[in-house]
């Protein structure tokens, strides 16, 4: 039993039958036909066990006899708990979907979670990185790798796609061999809902993605490795995890710089591109965002940049 059957299964012990049943349908439709990835189900099926265990609670044990007042109710409590806007919006909105599914399947006449609100999460950005920092980062690995050494190489090889592309740190990690057009200076991503993209990258990170290729790659692989592209020390997909602790550590010996991890890279990546004369839809489209809203939200645009464009664009600048 994987870890996803533990936790669907603990859910499901504590849940009357009705309840327990329908988690488990819920969960083949968001494995079979939303082909969501395992994290993501788990965390929808952490919520929706939360909305049928509070409704238990109430009294209440099919879960077509949801309302809006026993939802509400479940937020108040998650609020008293001290969970953050983002942890209430994210939960709102996970009760939500299920609710429209099980009046979408039957199992509800009324859609309870249709007037549902949820607070408005706080738009905090993160950190970013200066061109500078960016370029004294990728020099200074540059340099530890001088050695020849296979992790070495590995490393400035991942901190210059990271970088180069924008891409996030799950989708690094999942990058196969055979993802790297080195011909045309693109990789394809396997992004959120399993989405794929076509990713450009430049000429320094194409020149560290070959020396890993041709003298790290090859000294470091196991056998299981299959085609990862990126490895551990023990040769085999490196995970996330390890590349955290890399951008942290290599970030740490930038004098002044902020204490990122890759999404801080990919974040600094879209404000760079911006800052560049990118427009929006472009950066949406090789940060693999859904919404253009989700791409404002996430990327800078500075104060120079939007006076620069005045004076260009406005006939009395």
């Amino acid at each position: 039993m994987d870890e996803g059957d533990r936790v669907s299964a603990a859910h499901e012990a504590a849940l009357p039958e009705p309840m327990s049943q329908v988690l488990a349908d819920y969960e083949r439709h968001l494995v079979a036909e939303r082909d969501l990835t395992p994290h993501t189900v788990r965390a929808y099926l952490a919520d929706v066990a939360g909305v049928l265990d509070h409704a238990q609670r109430l009294g209440q044990t099919d879960p077509g006899e949801l309302d809006l007042r026993t939802l509400r109710s479940w937020l108040a409590k998650q609020q008293t708990m001290g969970r953050s806007r983002t942890t209430l919006a994210r939960r709102a909105t996970a009760a939500r979907v299920f609710t429209a599914w099980l009046v979408r399947t039957g199992r509800a006449t009324q859609d309870a979670g249709a007037a549902l609100g949820s607070p408005k999460a706080h738009q905090t950005l993160p950190e970013v990185l200066r061109a500078d920092e960016a370029r004294d980062l990728l020099t200074a690995a540059a340099e530890l790798a001088d050695d020849g050494s296979p992790l070495g190489l590995r490393d400035v090889a991942m901190l210059e796609v990271l970088y180069a592309t924008g891409i996030r740190v799950g989708e690094l990690v999942g990058l196969d061999v055979d993802d790297v057009d080195a011909e045309r200076h693109v990789v394809r991503v396997l992004g959120k809902g399993r989405k794929e993209r076509t990713v450009p990258y430049g000429r320094p990170a194409a020149r560290a993605l070959g020396l890993w290729l041709r003298h790290g790659r090859p000294h470091v692989v196991a056998e299981g490795a299959a085609g990862a592209l990126f490895l551990g020390a023990r040769g085999r997909r490196i995970d996330q995890r390890a590349v955290r602790t890399l951008v942290h550590r290599r970030l740490a010996d930038v004098p002044g710089a902020p204490d990122l991890g890759p999404h801080g890279l990919r974040h600094s990546a879209a404000t760079h591109l911006l800052e560049g004369g990118a427009d929006l839809r472009s950066v949406q489209e090789l940060l693999g965002h859904a919404s253009l809203a989700t791409t404002q939200r996430y990327t800078h645009v500075t104060t120079d940049r939007l006076r620069r464009a005045y004076q260009q664009a406005h006939p009395r600048a």
